[in-house]
């Protein structure tokens, strides 16, 4: 098992948000929630990493994918060993 870090950027009104965490919860894979309404520094993060301002950005191991894109989480996730 590889331990690529996975941090999902998120808001609590974002509903694929919460669908993207509810996944990752199901896979038992650990990530870190950053919330870029209650902390602006992860606001601007997320939009450094992605180049753009739309959520969920999801980091797997230095993968950006942007929004609830389940073929490229999966395909991040075993790239990195995490399921």
């Amino acid at each position: 098992m590889s331990n690529a870090n996975v941090t999902v950027y998120s808001a609590t009104w974002c509903a694929f948000c919460h669908a993207a965490k509810e996944y990752f919860d199901k896979l038992g894979v650990k990530y870190t929630d950053k919330d870029v309404e209650k902390d602006p520094k992860s606001g601007l993060e997320a939009v450094d990493k992605s180049g753009q301002r739309g959520i969920p950005v999801i980091d797997i191991g230095g993968d950006i994918i942007v929004g609830f894109d389940r073929p490229k989480i999966d395909a991040a996730l075993k790239a990195h060993n995490l399921a």
